[in-house]
């Protein structure tokens, strides 16, 4: 049920962590994968490992331009687009009284804007394969508020809300769309953090990329296809009370 076998799924932000584990496993699970970044050596490594089944685009996700070029790179090597991933993001956290106007805005427009110019790129091509599968990947900041988290927050939080109106847009092209609400992953993003004492999480350590790939494995197959606009948490209980 699980099986991708014959489609083919954009991934941004696949060049480390979360992104890069999601693309090994959508491409162990028999997908063809777009692996976008804007670190072309880590992303290259990441599509060459999938052998003829990766693809490395360079790619700003806050570029409405670059993201005409990743679907006219997959459309030119697959012929179709079957599911995007929104995984691309940056985490930067600050108090909300010292946050700076260029931190705030360059979060929103990776962490918000980019998924929102990704969603508008592919809808010609998931709509020409008879519909599709679009997963935004948000957070547990999406969810609940966090200290210092006043910029990534609401990136976060926006995300939330652009998944349910697209899902209910897009619901009537047999396009599904649902976003993913990881916890604290242990990743090149969350090195510095890593170290810290987890016993506050009822599972009691931090999440394995692995761990949200699966989870986005099956949402982009067809064993979910009666799930849209649905948000879906990886943080080991952390939201739970």
């Amino acid at each position: 049920m699980n099986s991708l076998s014959g489609k083919v799924v954009i991934v941004t932000g696949a060049a480390r962590g979360q992104g890069a584990a999601e693309a090994r496993l959508l491409g162990a699970a028999g997908a063809r994968v777009v692996c976008t970044d804007v670190r072309e050596e880590e992303g290259r490594a990441v599509a060459d490992g999938l052998g003829g089944a990766g693809l490395f685009v360079r790619h700003d996700v806050t570029s409405a331009e670059d993201w005409q070029g990743v679907v006219a790179g997959a459309l030119a090597s697959y012929g179709r687009v079957d599911a995007l991933v929104n995984n691309a993001a940056l985490w930067r956290t600050a108090p909300v009284e010292s946050e700076t106007y260029a931190n705030f805005e360059t979060l929103l427009r990776v962490n918000l804007l980019g998924p929102f110019l990704g969603i508008q790129a592919v809808l010609p091509a998931l709509r020409e394969a008879g519909g599709g599968s679009i997963v935004n990947v948000s957070s547990t900041a999406g969810l609940v508020g966090i200290p210092g988290h006043a910029a990534y927050g609401s990136s976060k939080f926006g995300l939330r809300g652009l998944t349910r109106s697209s899902a209910l847009d897009l619901a009537q092209h047999g396009i599904r769309v649902n976003s993913v609400h990881p916890g604290a992953v242990d990743t090149p993003m969350t090195a510095a953090v890593a170290g810290r004492n987890w016993s506050h999480v009822p599972l009691g350590r931090m999440g394995r990329a692995e761990e949200v790939g699966e989870l986005i494995a099956f949402l982009v197959s067809d064993a979910s296809s009666y799930v849209t606009g649905a948000e879906f948490t990886v943080d080991g209980g952390l939201t739970t009370g």
